[in-house]
């Protein structure tokens, strides 16, 4: 056995007024503890974590097991305490850590702002380190998705280190950690940690129509919604290739401002909507399932329902007007269980949009929780408790029931509660739609990816319309205009790419993924099953194409440039050509030939060429 590594004691810092308890600025002044070589060049320390006030006796030992799929399981087992792992890799060529709540940091940050606080509601204890190939230098994840935890990440500035220390909440079984042993990309680890968690979490069943193109009522009104222009939406999204409307925010009562003053009462805006379950009937008899939103744990001082529960909502929700129902409360899981299956019940809906149930984490880390309820105190647990309820209920209701989960929580741990997984609000921004997208997908489980809705103006050029569709074009697409008031060259775009995408769904949807680094931004996509491959493009780059490996290439241009810049790998092929413009209209419809080596290939902006490869390697 290796001698273990044990950090230097650094020099003592100076004291701060104010300051004398909290966490040391920097992870090199934390007490030194030793450290054992892991996996690859990863070393790692557990202690007990427990408050300054008790120090622990308890010294936690662990085991590292192979798996059958090659992961690694870290067992660390500490008599019942709370535990820190602690990880740390030497930087090398190291480029960037993904995370889920990362965002548009994913870059390398300093020990001192590296940080995160998770639950089954607000992201996952998972992280990535890479390095400029795009190789894995460290892929971890909590086995347990559930209770809330704490990360401190970074690179050590004293240490020439990235670390990263994981607080796990006090637990009588074994705290588990599971490791990826060094992979050629980011999404090829994380692939592999989506694979184990779909053998341990059941999914909820994901419905056809949980895979199929939705309208929204969202940007295109938000809260100034009416039945008459729902139903004029309606029908024309049917007609373009949706089978699913989310009627978003404004449909009930207290429903305008801007704010959630009104929330809680969950019962329709008889201005609105004068008969509601008659308009629902009327929109689902187009051929579209009907989903409703609600934000069940909202409750707002302008509702009726307000005096009734706002003595179990006593903290104020980060969105402006409303408070937040604490889930830990027995009373508060029957109460939204009996308002959603009511709602899906009463007005024949197909489903429902369940938003900000990251806000049950104002009540994070909190001691008291309410009375007889399991797992008093953590967030995550309660939630459990909360949505296998709610999940029940509602299949009994509507069985093959439809729900929206949104970023962040669609990790693996949502994966029995939700099968429509819906990225972060990015309007009318195409590339964070892409970015959030392919962030989503990496690590979820089970149901089907769907983008942000797509907003552009009536007045934007056809190209910049088939932007945001190729921007949501590796998940389910949700389409937010007003669709009687936008050109008819737009309408045409729309149903281009949502053929396009039809056509290419199960491709997109279930084959394997290939964004590159999470810090570019993924500005080249390849999908790959069998013998297809689609490559979308969002920036000037090469495309390598490998006509040898695949019969069919979409290649999508969602970049600024009106052509393609191919190397042509593994031989050269006779292909047969179909380039189309933004609005689908054929350009170019001939035979070609695809030398080995660079060529460019003229596609618009906006557009697609489809290649079928007729004779080759060449």
């Amino acid at each position: 056995m290796q001698t273990p590594y044990i950090q230097p004691t650094p020099p003592v810092p100076p004291v701060v007024p104010g300051l004398a308890d909290a966490e040391p600025v920097t992870t090199a002044w934390l007490p030194p503890v030793p450290y054992e070589p892991l996996l690859d060049r990863v070393e790692l320390a557990v202690l007990a974590h427990t408050p300054r006030t008790a120090p622990s006796t308890t010294t936690p030992a662990w085991t590292l097991t192979e798996l059958p799929d090659g992961l690694r399981m870290l067992e660390v087992r500490a008599d019942g305490a709370a535990v820190e792992i602690r990880l740390s890799v030497p930087l090398g060529d190291a480029a960037g850590y993904w995370h889920p709540q990362g965002g548009w940091r994913r870059t390398l940050l300093a020990d001192w702002e590296g940080r995160a606080r998770v639950s089954l509601v607000d992201g996952h204890a998972a992280g990535c380190l890479y390095d400029h190939s795009g190789a894995t230098l460290l892929t971890f994840a909590a086995a347990d998705p559930v209770p809330e935890a704490t990360l401190r990440f970074g690179v050590s500035e004293e240490e020439d280190t990235h670390v990263v220390h994981l607080r796990l909440p006090a637990s009588d079984a074994p705290h588990r950690l599971l490791l990826v042993p060094r992979a050629p990309s980011v999404a090829t680890a994380l692939r592999a940690l989506r694979s184990w968690f779909a053998r341990e979490i059941s999914p909820a069943p994901v419905p056809e129509a949980a895979r199929a193109p939705v309208y929204s009522t969202w940007y295109a009104f938000n809260q100034d919604v009416s039945a008459a222009e729902v139903e004029t939406q309606a029908a024309l999204a049917a007609g373009l290739g949706c089978r699913a409307l989310i009627l978003d925010d404004g449909w009930q009562r207290g429903g305008h401002g801007r704010g959630y003053a009104g929330c809680g009462d969950w019962t329709p805006d008889p201005a609105k909507f004068p008969d509601f379950t008659a308009h629902v009937a009327r929109v689902r008899a187009q051929g579209l399932h009907y989903l409703a939103w609600v934000a069940p744990l909202l409750i707002g001082p302008a509702a009726d329902a307000y005096a009734r529960w706002a003595a179990y909502a006593p903290a104020a929700a980060m969105v402006p007007g409303a408070y937040v129902l604490d889930p830990r409360r027995p009373e508060v899981r029957r109460h939204v269980v009996e308002l959603c299956t009511g709602l899906v019940r009463e007005h024949g809906l197909d489903g429902l949009k369940l938003d900000f149930l990251d806000h049950a984490m104002v009540y994070a880390s909190e001691a008291e929780g309410g009375e007889g309820s399991e797992g008093a105190g953590d967030i995550g647990r309660a939630m459990v408790l909360l949505l296998t309820e709610l999940r029940a209920a509602l299949e009994a209701v509507r069985p093959g029931v439809l729900l929206e989960l949104r970023q962040p929580y669609t990790g693996p741990g949502m994966a029995p509660f939700g099968n429509m997984l819906r990225s972060f609000d990015c309007p009318a921004d195409a590339s964070a739609n892409r970015v959030r997208i392919l962030d989503t997908a990496l690590l979820a489980v089970g149901g089907a990816v769907h983008s942000d809705m797509l907003l552009w103006s009536a007045d934007a050029p056809v190209e910049a319309v088939a932007r945001q569709l190729i921007g949501a074009l590796h998940a389910v697409p949700q389409i937010s205009v007003r669709l009687d008031r936008i050109p008819e060259a737009h309408r045409a775009t729309v149903a281009f790419w949502l053929r396009q995408w039809q056509l290419h769904h199960e491709l997109l949807l279930d084959g394997e993924v290939e964004p590159g680094r999470p810090d570019t931004l993924y500005p080249l996509v390849r999908v790959t099953a069998g013998d297809r491959c689609l490559l979308s493009v969002h920036g000037d780059l090469v495309v390598p194409v490998e006509p040898a490996r695949h019969r069919t290439i979409q290649l999508v241009n969602g970049s600024d440039r009106d052509r393609l810049m191919l190397e042509v790998r593994g031989g050269g092929a006779r292909v047969a050509g179909v380039i189309h413009g933004p609005d689908g209209r054929i350009i170019e419809d001939t035979l070609l030939l695809l030398p080995e080596g660079p060529h460019s290939l003229t596609v618009p902006r906006g557009g697609l060429a489809s290649l079928t490869i007729t004779e080759g390697p060449r």
